[in-house]
């Protein structure tokens, strides 16, 4: 490849509503840039704003992607001037079948599976991207257990970018082909995600025109997130669901829901109203959802060993702030069994029609699991967010569903077999 540096001293960045980072631990506040760590304390960076004043009938009438919330993004005023692919606007679907088999009586579904790539990544790898064009990078990368990966490879190969992803030797075959097929520079890692993760964050500083979406560029990524909190609440007739179970990966996304629920407030988009938020994870990695059953504020990193391998990052960046965030709106962080998450897979597709893959089932049954244990309130508006298709990861069902019988091609046959 050829690469170029990108010019690191403009401070006239065009990055819309974003004016400045914030450092999540100590307050300390920096110019817009790509850095992803405080220089006082080396805490987190995140974006702060200076909010243009914004209508719901201005929204209502931008178009049917997460630019009609460009606004309310870190990104550049001419974004939707660059190819990309348009990712957001998707379903959110009431859910009865699927209510009425866990016990909630007004439950929807967000379904992300209807992205570009099939994932929610397309929302924060399109803000990252129209960030890192603006900020001079030359490069999209990442490292990623999946979804990401899909999601960087075909939005550097739309904007025309080259492109490197680093996955972990061990991830699903769909998911590797699913990247492969964009020519991306893509490379597998002797290692689990947290391995690839370290790697990435090395690389982030020996090639300086390289922008990991999820590395030093992350501040801006991250928010392509609360544009999930927008559309649901937008698609509800401008309010806020009561209760959103969301699945933990890294807890980005997690947090910045609740942002985004929190800005619609304050701009007056909708009316101020009380909101829980409740994560979910699988037992085989668990370091948010233990935290918090053990009612520490340390998250203590663990050795993934689960089916959801989109979910499956054992030291999580953002685990102290889904503590956080669940603790203050008085939600819960559950996890399951990976057989639960099966049968949440097959739930999900039996009563709705929708094939989530892992990451879905996760979702499903720790909502299961939160009215069996008092914790979800059955009679309050439910939202289950579902991020990813099933097409993704067949390996996890495979052995659990086919045909019901092979038969001869006769009506008799088939009457037989069906016990009519």
């Amino acid at each position: 490849m050829t690469l170029t540096a990108p010019d690191q001293t403009s401070t006239g960045y065009d990055l819309g509503p974003a004016a400045a980072l914030s450092c999540r631990a100590c307050g300390h506040r920096t110019p817009l840039a790509p850095e992803f760590a405080c220089p006082q304390c080396f805490g987190p960076l995140e974006i702060a704003y200076d909010f243009p004043s914004i209508t719901r009938e201005e929204i209502e009438r931008g178009p049917k992607s997460i630019w009609r919330y460009q606004k309310l993004l870190p990104v550049p005023t001419t974004v939707q001037d660059h190819p990309n692919m348009d990712p957001g606007f998707t379903r959110l679907i009431r859910a009865d079948r699927l209510g009425a088999e866990l016990g909630i009586r007004n439950l929807w579904v967000k379904d992300d599976t209807g992205n570009p790539t099939h994932s929610f990544k397309d929302r924060v790898v399109a803000v990252a991207l129209a960030a890192a064009r603006e900020l001079g990078f030359t490069v999209l990368a990442c490292p990623s257990t999946g979804n990401l990966a899909n999601a960087t490879a075909a939005a550097a190969a739309r904007a025309g970018w080259e492109s490197v992803v680093l996955i972990p030797s061990s991830l699903e075959r769909a998911k590797v082909l699913m990247t492969a097929v964009y020519d991306t520079n893509l490379l597998a890692v002797e290692g689990n995600y947290d391995d690839v993760n370290r790697l990435a964050t090395e690389l982030a500083f020996e090639q300086e025109d390289w922008a990991f979406v999820n590395v030093n560029v992350r501040p801006y990524y991250a928010e392509g997130s609360k544009s999930l909190g927008y559309e649901i609440s937008e698609q509800l007739g401008w309010r806020i669901p009561a209760q959103t179970v969301i699945p933990v990966a890294s807890g980005s996304q997690l947090t910045k829901i609740d942002k985004a629920y929190g800005e619609l407030v304050s701009l007056g988009l909708v009316d101020g109203a009380d909101w829980k938020i409740f994560g979910a994870q699988a037992a085989g990695c668990s370091p948010v959802s233990t935290a918090f059953r053990e009612g520490t504020d340390v998250v203590r990193p663990q050795r993934p060993d689960t089916i959801a391998r989109s979910l499956a990052i054992g030291n999580p960046a953002d685990g102290p702030y889904v503590l956080d965030t669940v603790r203050r709106t008085g939600g819960a962080v559950t996890d399951v069994t990976d057989d639960e998450v099966r049968d949440g897979i097959r739930l999900l597709a039996r009563t709705e029609g929708v094939f989530a893959e892992t990451a879905g089932g996760v979702t499903v049954a720790n909502a299961k699991k939160l009215v069996e244990t008092g914790q979800l309130d059955p009679d309050a508006d439910t939202v289950l967010l579902i991020t990813g298709d099933g097409l993704k990861t067949l390996d996890a069902i495979e052995h659990q569903v086919g045909p019901k019988a092979t038969v001869p091609a006769t009506s008799k046959a088939v009457r037989e077999a069906l016990g009519i």
